[in-house]
């Protein structure tokens, strides 16, 4: 029997998931040189991005797709609203502490999404899962100073923005765990949209943009926040799952988290002590262990 592991379409379309996650890695990176307030940014990465993927959709996947009933439109529109707000408060704990904290708080939303499992999907929580869990609040707790310095920026607004970014990604997970039967791409582009339009009655109440600062630089780094880290990085991230087996993509998916560390560590030189590197340690490993 051959490996069809190593088929040329399975390799293609690994190598479209991790640059897809690579590129997710560095959005810490992109937002410091954006100017723009976080909800702005978010705005503008919801209506670039969900533009970007609908022109994707109509020219090279050449289909109008199927019409979403009613029901699970409206579904998908709350999910937008709740994706923009995730966008708009990780961005903020990006300007409050360093990308590693942000990102690493971020990622508590699956330990969420489990202890909420029982509630929600009607799951027994397992003792397996429940001690990952356990283990990655307390990698929690090392990570945000409870237990001493972590290292490096740590702001406590910068962990409570991460953990509401957190919880808002585990809505958003929770809902498109709910809502079935939609093509990817279609509800997709519709929580992109709905992000955007999400956020503006904020930004119109609130008229604070940021845009009087963008220079022609900031300009390019926007539509780049649109164009190649929302559009390109979800047709690539749903281009390679249908080669790809669903435990490659979980494996695969904390390339994100670990980019993000690196980029933290070495391009930005923002460190973390011993007690946040077991706090990170804990964190990405309960995640893994949790879904193998």
């Amino acid at each position: 029997m051959n490996d069809t592991s190593s088929s040329p379409s399975r390799r293609a379309s690994a190598a479209m998931l991790i640059a897809s996650l690579v590129i997710v890695g560095t959005v810490g990176l992109l937002r410091r040189h954006i100017p723009l307030s976080s909800a702005a940014l978010a705005f503008a990465r919801g209506l670039i991005g969900g533009l970007s993927l609908l022109l994707y959709a109509r020219l090279v996947r050449k289909g109008a797709g199927e019409r979403i009933p009613r029901k699970k439109l409206w579904g998908l529109i709350l999910n937008g609203a709740f994706l923009g707000i995730n966008w708009m408060l990780l961005f903020e704990a990006f300007n409050h502490t360093t990308i590693a904290v942000a990102t690493l708080c971020y990622y508590l939303a699956p330990t969420l999404v489990v202890l909420a499992s029982p509630l929600v999907f009607g799951e027994k929580l397992t003792v397996k899962k429940l001690l990952c869990a356990a283990a990655a609040l307390l990698g929690m707790a090392f990570l945000s100073g409870f237990f001493g310095e972590s290292g490096g920026r740590v702001d406590p607004r910068g962990v409570a923005f991460g953990l509401g970014a957190a919880v808002f990604y585990a809505l958003v997970m929770i809902l498109n765990k709910k809502i079935s039967g939609v093509d990817v791409y279609e509800r997709t582009i519709v929580q992109l949209l709905s992000a955007a339009a999400a956020m503006a009655p904020y930004l119109l109440l609130s008229g604070d943009s940021g845009a009087g600062a963008l220079t022609p630089a900031g300009v390019l780094l926007v539509l780049a926040a649109g164009v190649v880290y929302t559009g390109l990085v979800y047709a690539l991230y749903f281009g390679s799952m249908e080669a790809l087996p669903a435990q490659t993509i979980a494996r695969l998916s904390y390339i994100d988290p670990i980019v993000a560390l690196l980029v933290s560590a070495l391009v930005l030189r923002e460190g973390l002590s011993p007690a946040g590197l077991l706090g990170a340690a804990l964190i990405l490993g309960a995640a893994v262990v949790g879904e193998s």
